[in-house]
């Protein structure tokens, strides 16, 4: 496990990184919103994405690097997103495919920005469809607009909402809620099962 600092217009970001024996990609995944990086999901998924053989960096976004809990603009995290997989793709993984991914505001994330930052894939824990209560303000464009092979993986009782499938995108829907906790087995299973598929024609 390595931990890099990288410049980002909003400040510093910082990535931690777990490396596969040989690595046939790269998974960068993001935090949710007042959460970080040890989140049992983001943690259960890294570890499947090593076992598939691929490099995983858990991204702390600046504002969490800087010990805020309040989320920063959309618009200053896709940013700092973007500064950090290109220096990751640069420095560290260098010719790898890159997966974007993340759980709830960091799966937001990894959807807005797949298509600048060339993202083969897009995995997604517990996107939050829309505010609880609230599903007139949906945050579905967002996701319909990922252009490359999706995974979403949500609990059944998320009051998040619940995304259905659609071309590119497949759902697995798991027991427990929004913080998927009450089935990690199955989120390691669902997220292993689903990368070995998606890379595999890229290795050809």
């Amino acid at each position: 496990m390595t931990s890099r600092v990288v410049d980002t217009p909003h400040g510093p970001a910082r990535a931690v990184l777990h490396c596969a024996p040989e690595g046939r990609a790269a998974l960068l995944l993001g935090h949710g919103a007042g959460g970080g990086i040890a989140a049992p999901d983001l943690v259960a998924a890294a570890r499947a994405a090593v076992g598939a053989g691929v490099h995983v960096a858990l991204v702390e976004q600046p504002y969490r690097v800087a010990g805020r809990r309040a989320p920063a603009p959309a618009t200053h995290l896709d940013a700092a997103w973007l500064a950090v997989a290109d220096d990751l793709g640069s420095r560290w993984f260098d010719d790898l495919p890159l997966v974007f991914g993340g759980r709830s505001s960091g799966a937001r994330v990894a959807c807005r920005t797949s298509v600048e930052g060339q993202a083969v894939a897009v995995l997604c824990l517990a996107f939050p469809v829309h505010p609880p209560g609230k599903p007139e303000r949906t945050r579905l464009p967002e996701l319909d607009a990922v252009e490359v092979s999706a995974l979403v993986v949500q609990g059944e009782n998320d009051p998040f909402g619940r995304p259905g499938p659609a071309h590119h995108r497949e759902v697995v829907v798991l027991p427990g809620d929004h913080n998927l906790k009450a089935d990690l087995d199955g989120v390691h299973r669902a997220v292993g099962e689903w990368l070995a598929r998606v890379l595999r024609p890229l290795e050809v």
